[in-house]
C-alpha cells in the first residue's frame, strides 16, 4: 500500500496540471499485455505477460492531463510452451536473471480523433530506454457495474525492433519487429 501510495504521489508530481486527474488502479485480471513476431516466416508467435504492476492518473474530462508507469515482471511471460518460455527468458534474448522486468514511463498523452489517444514515453527493456508510442483506444468510461466505482478500458497498441533494446537473437530468421498489444481495465482507486 505504501508503495502504491508513492507511486501515486510521483505521478501527482510528474504531471503539470494533474490537479483534475485520479488514481486508477489497474485490475490485473481484466488486463492483458501480449506480443507477437514472425517466427522464420510460417507463423505468427503470440506470447503474453501474466503481470502488470501499475497505477496511473488519469482524468475522464481531459485524458491528455493522464499520465501512467507500468511494470512488467520478465518472469511472468508465457506462451504456452515451457521449452519456448525457458529460452525466451536466457540470455539469447529477455536475460530476465539480469534485467528482471520491463517498464514503461509515459511523457505526453495527446488526443488523437474521436476516442484516441497517442501516449508517448520510454520503454525500458533488458537495461535499453527507448522512446515508443502506443496507439490507444478508449474503451468505455463510466461506473463500474459491480465495484460502483468510476472505471476506465483502454486497448493500445505499438510496434518495436527488439534489436533496439539489444534483443536481436535470431534477426532476421525471427523477425525483429514485435508487436506488443494491451487491454487495459482500471478503476478508481480507494
Amino acid at each position: 500500500m505504501i508503495k502504491r501510495f508513492a507511486l501515486a504521489s510521483l505521478l501527482a508530481l510528474a504531471v503539470s496540471g494533474a490537479q483534475a486527474a485520479d488514481v486508477y488502479t489497474v485490475d490485473p485480471t481484466h488486463t492483458q499485455v501480449e506480443f507477437t513476431y514472425n517466427h522464420f516466416g510460417f507463423s505468427n508467435i503470440t506470447g503474453r505477460f501474466d503481470t502488470v504492476e501499475s497505477e496511473f492518473l488519469f482524468d475522464p474530462k481531459d485524458p491528455t492531463q493522464s499520465s501512467v508507469k507500468v511494470t512488467i515482471p520478465m518472469a511472468s511471460l508465457s506462451t504456452g510452451v515451457e521449452k519456448l518460455d525457458t529460452h525466451l527468458l536466457s540470455a539469447d534474448f529477455f536475460d530476465a536473471a539480469q534485467f528482471p522486468t520491463a517498464t514503461f514511463t509515459s511523457t505526453s498523452v495527446t488526443a488523437a480523433g474521436e476516442g484516441q489517444l497517442k501516449v508517448a514515453g520510454d520503454l525500458t527493456l533488458h537495461g535499453v530506454t527507448r522512446p515508443v508510442v502506443l496507439d490507444v483506444s478508449i474503451n468505455k468510461i463510466d461506473e463500474h457495474p459491480f465495484a460502483k466505482v468510476p472505471a476506465a478500458g483502454f486497448d493500445a497498441r505499438t510496434t518495436v525492433k527488439r534489436s533496439d533494446f539489444g534483443v536481436g537473437g535470431y534477426v532476421p530468421a525471427v523477425s525483429d519487429e514485435v508487436t506488443i498489444e494491451i487491454t487495459l481495465e482500471s478503476k478508481l482507486a480507494k
